[in-house]
């Protein structure tokens, strides 16, 4: 498929309300929608397309700041970070995204409070990682996890060259560091952790590319294992949307990577939009 067959499956899979659900005419979600525009935002020919869409991910936000999963789901949500990068990327930067970008800030998992801390301090070998590292959760007053924390980076780095804060800086080192704390033996990423009742868990190639994309905006960091178990699972893996994120990721560190000849998939919205994306060069 090529990557205008993509822009055309997400045209034409687009809702009524101007969002886009996991597959064809599902209810709309805030994480295939925002993909679907990311993918579709600088083909003039679909401009409209994004104008619906944008539309409606404006609407979608909460008196907090945060954005809501979807029209049912009214509570703040992880794709907050999704919401913010769509806004810089688009070159909004008002106060719904000055919002968005607060809540984010606000937000860590539960693992940082000192009555977490201290039962690990108690049983230190039942999950083995640094808890005084503050990340993001997939909803808040639950624990930190991979890709809530990538998707989070990547906003905030956007949001940093816009509104430049000492919190802000010392929220992305912080998220940094947690993601390479819980990196696995083998240099990928499971979901959560590398390492529990002290037996190595092993790295799964859709989380490593997660990973890696939200680690791709600091050359600092020394990631050259994780690039290179990267380009084994891109080889290896029969996971669309492993292929998907491990491209993107792949491309984000500046690393040719290309997709399989046969991938396309057009039932899967939100895999086709990632890899609509990443064969266009990512994002910003």
């Amino acid at each position: 498929m090529t990557n205008q067959a993509r822009l055309q499956v997400l045209r034409a899979a687009q809702g009524a309300d101007g969002g886009w659900g996991f597959f064809p005419g599902k209810q709309s979600w805030l994480e295939p929608t925002v993909w679907a525009l990311l993918a579709l935002r600088t083909d003039p020919q679909y401009r409209d397309a994004f104008q619906r869409g944008w539309q409606l991910v404006r609407k979608w936000q909460m008196p907090d700041g945060a954005w809501q999963a979807n029209a049912m789901v009214k509570e703040s949500h992880w794709t907050t970070a999704l919401a913010v990068l769509l806004h810089f990327e688009e070159g909004v930067h008002d106060d719904a995204a000055r919002r968005g970008v607060d809540w984010l800030l606000g937000v860590r998992g539960v693992e940082n409070s000192l009555i977490f801390r201290f039962g690990q301090f108690l049983h230190p070998k039942a999950v083995e990682f640094d808890a005084s590292l503050e990340a993001w959760p997939w909803r808040p007053k639950s624990v930190s996890w991979v890709e809530p924390t990538a998707h989070s980076l990547v906003a905030l780095r956007r949001a940093r060259t816009v509104f430049p804060s000492r919190q802000l800086d010392l929220r992305v080192d912080q998220g940094e560091k947690m993601l390479l704390d819980r990196r696995c033996r083998d240099g990928g990423w499971n979901y959560g952790n590398r390492r529990v009742l002290e037996d190595d868990l092993p790295s799964y190639p859709e989380t490593t590319g997660v990973a890696l994309y939200g680690l791709s905006g600091n050359s600092k960091l020394d990631v050259r294992e994780s690039l290179t178990l990267a380009r084994r699972y891109c080889s290896e893996t029969h996971s669309p949307l492993a292929q998907a994120w491990l491209a993107l990721a792949l491309c984000a560190h500046g690393v040719p990577a290309s997709l399989p000849s046969e991938s396309g998939t057009p039932d899967d919205i939100l895999v086709t939009a990632i890899e609509a994306v990443a064969l266009s060069g990512g994002v910003a």
